[in-house]
């Protein structure tokens, strides 16, 4: 069986049959289209912050979105290529179930984060990032904080827990993201960078591409966080490098069965932008630039993650994502595992309720938190 990769960036597995992107489900009927427009942060977080932080005699600027003021801080970091908002839907889910406090930001290079020297992805640099940001946040005596991270940000929870950058640190919960097949994944990580479209028409047709590649297979998340990994750029159509059509391959085929006058009318409409200066959206980051890190991300994680002194909880999209040392590490009952089939690598955007239901009974079970009055669990 082919390798499967478990950098964020990197290739999900082909929609599984009956997942949310089946077949069934990719067909809309005649005449029907699913709704790729954009979905506001303001609909699933309470509120956006910039939180300041000093850092080599500048200041850096940390993008952050909240909900709750009472319990447990949930501390949520995002795959690489993504942003805070990959947990918008996630959080207004577990928001509900547990009593909770939720704070999602954008690692440095990602989303509207803005620091001095975005070129330093170093596991012990963004490592650091998250301690200043919580220590701005709350001061000396921070709350009780829980730790979750997604692939890359997985990677960063497990180096700012071992570093103690976190005192307040309850507990640790890391997504699809193991040692073992991360670092095999890494050679075909390029592979996959060059794959990818450079540029999108608009946010509507990146959203698109999300769901309709797998990348992403639940739209309504794909809506709300692909506006965190794109950014606006201006780019002839007709320039070298930039596609003229990134959708191509990726329309309903109801959308095909056009009336020849519209045909003629599109044609001649994309004629006229070929000609003219257009805003395209290109990636928040160049991921590919950021190769030398890779390997300071993974490697050793495992027992990096085995060493952490706190309740630890493993969520994988797929039980052959475990290598040698968490095998032996979970049979050992030094941490908790779920495996959630039917998901692809952004298990928490394709099925927020079970990552939620997970996370809450861990932490209801270690005396965290509460279930909220009133939730049926």
């Amino acid at each position: 069986m082919e390798k499967q990769l478990h950098l964020n960036v990197l290739a999900s597995r082909p929609p599984v049959s009956g997942g949310l992107q089946s077949r069934s489900k990719m067909r809309m009927g005649p005449g029907r289209k699913r709704d790729f427009s954009p979905l506001s942060w303001s609909e699933y977080f309470e509120a956006m912050e910039d939180v300041e932080v000093e850092n080599d005699n500048a200041k850096d600027t940390f993008r952050i979105y909240c909900s709750g003021q009472h319990g447990p801080v949930l501390l949520l970091l995002h795959g690489g290529g993504h942003s805070a908002l990959s947990w918008a839907v996630f959080t207004a889910v577990i928001y509900n179930r547990i009593n909770c406090r939720v704070v999602a930001m954008d690692l440095r290079a990602h989303g509207d984060t803005k620091v001095k020297n975005s070129d330093d992805l170093s596991a012990e640099t963004m490592a650091k990032d998250i301690g200043k940001v919580v220590e701005a946040l709350y001061g000396e005596n921070p709350p009780p904080i829980m730790m979750i991270g997604h692939s890359m940000g997985g990677a960063i929870a497990v180096h700012t827990a071992a570093a103690n950058h976190v005192p307040s640190l309850l507990g640790l919960c890391v997504i699809d993201v193991v040692e073992g097949t991360a670092m095999d994944a890494l050679n075909s990580m390029q592979n996959f960078l060059r794959s990818r479209p450079k540029t999108f028409k608009s946010v509507e047709n990146a959203i698109e591409w999300s769901v309709k590649s797998g990348q992403i297979r639940n739209v309504e998340s794909a809506r709300v966080s692909m506006g965190g990994q794109v950014k606006k750029c201006e780019e002839h159509l007709n320039s070298p490098g930039v596609s003229k059509s990134i959708s191509d391959g990726i329309i309903e085929e109801e959308e095909e069965e056009e009336e020849e006058g519209e045909s003629n009318h599109k044609r001649k409409k994309e004629d006229d932008q070929e000609v003219k200066k257009e805003t395209l959206y290109t990636w928040q980051i160049d991921l590919s630039k950021t190769e030398k890190y890779w390997e300071g991300w993974f490697s050793g994680l495992s027992a990096l993650f085995l060493s952490c002194p706190v309740p630890k909880l493993l969520l994988l999209a797929g039980v052959d994502r475990l290598d040698k040392d968490l095998t032996i590490g979970q049979m050992q009952g030094k941490f908790q595992m779920q495996v959630l089939p039917q998901c692809g690598h952004a298990v928490h955007e394709d099925a927020p309720e079970k990552v939620a239901d997970a996370l809450a009974s861990f932490m209801v079970r270690h005396k965290f938190t509460e279930f909220k009055e009133g939730f049926l669990c």
